[in-house]
């Protein structure tokens, strides 16, 4: 099996050094030198076969089996288009794209080439949601009737991520519901087994701004006077974590005076309360699906740790979840307040990798769906565009106050799409 890379940042290069245990990483496509020496160098990728365009990579044709596009959200549409002409299969980090039009036209191009485009949903290959999603499909408590949602994306993420990092802009990359959340969308759609009926969502940015910046405080972190007081400071965010994520991401120079130099002019170096940052750094949707299940879903950057919450409330008795502790928790509803309760308390099997294990299982899948014609992957571009028009409905349910019937604006992207 050969595969080509596009994009060699931090998911890109996680998902071929899964892949190149198994597969051969014949082609990669990066902008920035220093990451395409990198991969070239791990994959042992020829000069000839290392691009800074993708133009130019796809001038060869088709070179290999299927391609890895890991770019940013808004070059996914025209680089998908065309390798699906090359006749490529895809593994596409989410989201497809920030545009739900082009998520659709990539879903029909995909169908029309007989191509497979697999989206990287890794929470689906989780064995914590793999283990709800079968609990609720024993029916052993029922039918779901309710459903509350957390994605508690964590102070330090946020502020590394969506305040600093790139995709702090909705016209540069997504609305973070879209970028980060249609994780959420997806699993909450893949545990009810339904498509959105109406959707409408609330929230904004509170906090990352001008006016809440400490007094006397500088442009840049290493510049401040108040730094010492500020939990937001650069150094504090990077240093002690040199290595690792989200240091890994500021600088190839993971020495301390590597890090440092990067702080001194690069982007996570920066105030991040003085910046252009335009997303959400909180937001609550409300969704009515089509089967009757209601859900709350709840995205805060407000949180200590990065993790996921789950309150699962069914006719028969409610399943509790949190991905951090790798703890389910089942119980079965009592007749009384006095009556000792029925509890089942689940530790899903771990595995290893990112994602609680699903970029293993992610690329598992992606790779026997390669192999096999007949393989029905768990996040194919025809189960993976529903989360998308969930998250472009929540955004635009905020943006505009009202609530989104999904029918129509399905027809009306439709349109669109053909238009």
């Amino acid at each position: 099996m050969k595969l080509a890379l596009i994009g060699a940042g931090q998911r890109g290069m996680i998902y071929s050094r899964h892949a190149y245990q198994s597969a051969d990483i014949v082609a990669v496509v990066e902008p920035d030198d220093i990451r395409r020496k990198a991969a070239a160098d791990e994959f042992h990728i020829p000069p000839e076969r290392q691009f800074v365009t993708v133009e130019a990579f796809y001038a060869l044709g088709k070179i290999c089996d299927a391609v890895i596009i890991s770019s940013m959200d808004r070059d996914h549409y025209k680089q998908t288009m065309a390798a699906l002409e090359l006749g490529y299969d895809i593994l596409l980090e989410k989201p497809i794209s920030p545009s739900p039009e082009e998520c659709l036209k990539i879903q029909e191009k995909a169908d029309e080439k007989g191509r497979k485009v697999i989206v990287c949903h890794v929470l689906r290959y989780t064995n914590f949601f793999a283990e709800i999603k079968k609990i609720i499909d024993s029916q052993q408590l029922g039918k779901v009737i309710t459903i509350q949602h957390n994605e508690n994306i964590g102070n330090f993420h946020m502020a590394h991520s969506f305040v600093r990092g790139n995709w702090r802009r909705s016209d540069l990359a997504s609305p973070i519901i879209m970028q980060k959340s249609c994780h959420d969308m997806d699993i909450l759609s893949w545990l009810v087994d339904s498509g959105a009926k109406r959707i409408s969502s609330y929230g904004g940015l509170a906090y990352f701004k001008e006016e809440n910046a400490p007094a006397g405080s500088a442009e840049r972190c290493l510049d401040c006077k108040v730094a010492a007081d500020c939990r937001f400071d650069a150094r504090k965010a990077y240093l002690p974590v040199r290595g690792q994520w989200p240091a890994a991401a500021v600088a190839a120079d993971q020495s301390e005076e590597g890090l440092l130099k990067a702080l001194e002019t690069g982007p996570y170096g920066r105030c991040v309360y003085k910046l252009d940052n335009d997303v959400c750094d909180h937001q609550v949707t409300l969704i009515e699906f089509k089967n009757g299940v209601t859900a709350t879903f709840n995205l805060s950057g407000f949180t200590n740790k990065m993790y996921r919450t789950l309150k699962i409330m069914c006719e028969h008795g409610e399943i509790r979840g949190d991905d951090s502790l790798n703890v389910i928790e089942v119980t079965r509803f009592n007749s009384n307040m006095v009556e000792a309760g029925k509890q089942t308390v689940i530790r899903p099997a771990v595995m290893s990798g990112g994602h609680n294990g699903g970029d293993t299982g992610l690329m598992n899948d992606f790779l026997n769906n390669l192999q096999n014609p007949d393989f029905n992957s768990r996040s194919s571009i025809d189960r993976s565009v529903e989360s998308h028009m969930m998250a472009y409905a929540a955004e635009e349910a905020r943006m505009t106050g009202t609530i989104i019937d999904m029918d129509e604006l399905r027809e009306r992207l439709k349109h669109n799409a053909t238009a």
